[in-house]
């Protein structure tokens, strides 16, 4: 073998062996990255460190607040406030029955109601930040409607979707910095991942739709935490027919997150039985 030869050979083994401890270095990050997704007891990838997020979550949520115009029909928001701390408790004591309570010990919980008659959405940052948009109001309907839509996005946040879906999104746009670098480095871009991947905002075409295993986690824990809140699951199932019904060509912006096939519908309704165990009128 000449020199030459000898030295491609060298730097060939070097790549190898690099990309192997490269390798290993990643599993090894995933696997001390993992969290632990109730009721379903699933690992999902969980990069941001729960203090970063929160405060993040803050930020953004006092922001989102100061850019909207709340709601001051005191009707909606005695409703959205009455659910939503029904759904808290719900998830709080779901939580420490797993033995999982330490996964929301920082929440403070926070219910508004946005005024936009256009846009039917609804959300949950980290931390227990929920706004509630009030053009899903007609779709929700009643208190079991709406817990429907709250104990599903109260669920993709004690699951930590959102945590995930920004850990994903983070590897794949910015390399996998840490979130503290990424902010630093790259404000803009870090804030509208993070605003995609939990549904926070105002242009549609941004939204990042929650996988399909994302959804049917967010559909069962939502089930459980209606039914612990004492609302009937089965109301979930009309809701999700409701929005269905206006799919069409400018479906609700809860379905650009939140896509709801019959085969989905067919899902949550599997999951009622399980849901009815925690069920007490």
């Amino acid at each position: 073998m000449g020199k030459k030869e000898e030295t491609m050979s060298k730097k060939t083994r070097n790549y190898s062996i690099i990309y192997r401890v490269a390798t290993i270095f990643t599993l090894c990050l995933a696997l001390a990255a993992c969290a632990t997704v109730p009721l379903t007891g699933r690992k999902s990838l969980s990069l941001i460190p729960s203090a970063e997020l929160l405060s993040l979550s803050d930020q953004e949520y006092a922001k989102v607040l100061t850019e909207s115009k709340l709601s001051t029909d005191r009707r909606q928001i005695q409703m959205v406030t009455r659910v939503g701390n029904r759904i808290a408790r719900a998830a709080e004591e779901f939580l420490k029955e797993s033995g999982v309570q330490d996964k929301i010990e920082n929440y403070k919980w926070e219910f508004n109601v946005i005024k936009d008659d256009k846009t039917a959405n609804a959300w949950c940052m980290p931390g227990g930040k929920v706004a509630v948009y009030t053009g899903i109001l007609p779709y929700t309907k009643n208190d079991a409607g709406l817990a429907a839509v709250l104990g599903h996005e109260v669920a993709h946040a004690i699951a930590k979707h959102g945590n995930e879906r920004m850990s994903q999104s983070l590897v794949a746009q910015l390399g996998g910095v840490a979130l503290s670098v990424a902010l630093k480095d790259q404000p803009e871009a870090t804030n509208q991942i993070f605003m995609a991947a939990y549904g926070v905002t105002a242009n549609v075409a941004a939204l990042l739709p929650y996988s399909r295993l994302h959804e049917n986690e967010a559909d069962r824990i939502g089930l459980t935490l209606m039914a612990k809140a004492g609302y009937d699951p089965h109301e979930a199932v009309r809701f999700w027919e409701a929005m269905n019904e206006k799919g069409g060509s400018r479906p609700p912006t809860f379905l650009s997150t939140h896509p709801a096939p019959e085969t989905r519908i067919e899902k949550i309704k599997s999951y009622i039985p399980e849901a009815m165990r925690y069920y007490k009128k």
